[in-house]
C-alpha cells in the first residue's frame, strides 16, 4: 500500500514536469518568431528638386558656358497675334544665343508681350503686364548678360538685340528677358557699341512692321496689348 503511493505521487510529479517543459517551450518559440520577423524600414521620402539652378550674377555665365556645348539650335518662330517672326541667332553671341533658347525651353516668352512699340523705329518684347510672369522669373533667376558688341554686328533692320552695355546705368543693361527688334537702320545706328546683337529676322518682318504701326499710349505700349504666344526652336 505504502508501494503504490510512493509510485502515484512520483507518477504525479513527472507529469507536472513534462507540462511546464511544453510550455517553456511554446513560449520560446512564440518569441523567437517575433524576434525574427522585423517590419521593414520606412522608406525615406526623396524630396524633387528641380533640374535647372537658379540663376544668379555669380553662377550665370558658367552655366551657360556649358549650356552652349551641348544646345546648338540657332533658329526660332515667334507666334504672335500678328503672324509668325523667324529668328536665326548667332553663334558668335554665344552667351545671348544660349541665353535665349534657353528661355524658350524653359517656355518664358510663352505668353508675354511686344510691350514697347516706337513707331519707325523698334518694337520691344519679353516682358507682360500678367503676375505670372514674376513667377516664371523667380524660378529661373536674376542675373544680367555681359556685353558682347565686338563681334562685327550692327543695328540694321530686322536685327534683334539685347540691353547691355558697359555704361554706368545697371539698368540700362537690362535683364536678359527682354530684347527688341530694330525697324529702322537709320535711327538705330547709335546703338551701336552699347547693345549686344544677336540675331536678325530672316522672315516676318512685314509681321515687325504690322506690329510697330499699332497704336500706343505716351508711354509705347500697345493700346490693345500685342502676345507673343509662343517661341519655340525649329532648327
Amino acid at each position: 500500500m505504502r508501494f503504490q503511493l510512493v509510485f502515484i505521487i512520483v507518477l504525479f510529479l513527472w507529469n507536472c514536469e513534462d507540462k511546464q517543459t511544453s510550455k517553456n517551450s511554446n513560449t520560446t518559440i512564440v518569441k523567437d518568431t517575433i524576434t525574427t520577423t522585423e517590419k521593414p524600414a520606412p522608406k525615406k521620402k526623396v524630396k524633387k528638386t528641380s533640374e535647372f539652378p537658379v540663376l544668379t550674377d555669380d553662377n550665370a555665365m558658367e552655366f551657360f558656358l556649358e549650356y552652349d556645348k551641348e544646345h546648338k539650335e540657332d533658329k526660332v518662330k515667334l507666334t504672335t497675334d500678328f503672324g509668325d517672326i523667324i529668328i536665326q541667332l548667332y553663334d558668335k553671341t554665344k552667351f545671348h544665343r544660349s541665353n535665349f533658347i534657353y528661355l524658350t525651353k524653359r517656355k518664358y516668352f510663352d505668353g508675354t508681350q511686344f510691350y514697347r512699340v516706337v513707331k519707325d523705329f523698334i518694337i520691344q518684347g519679353g516682358s507682360s503686364d500678367g503676375l505670372d510672369l514674376y513667377k516664371k522669373r523667380r524660378k529661373i533667376g536674376q542675373y544680367l548678360l555681359p556685353p558682347d558688341t565686338k563681334r562685327g554686328y550692327t543695328h540694321q533692320r530686322g536685327s534683334i538685340s539685347m540691353p547691355s552695355s558697359e555704361i554706368e546705368n545697371a539698368y540700362k543693361l537690362a535683364s536678359p528677358f527682354q530684347f527688341f527688334i530694330v525697324v529702322n537702320r537709320e535711327k538705330a545706328k547709335h546703338l551701336d557699341g552699347d547693345y549686344t546683337v544677336f540675331g536678325e529676322v530672316i522672315s516676318g518682318m512685314d509681321v515687325v512692321d504690322k506690329i510697330n504701326a499699332v497704336k500706343t499710349d505716351e508711354g509705347n505700349w500697345p493700346v490693345d496689348n500685342v502676345y507673343i504666344r509662343k517661341v519655340e526652336i525649329i532648327e
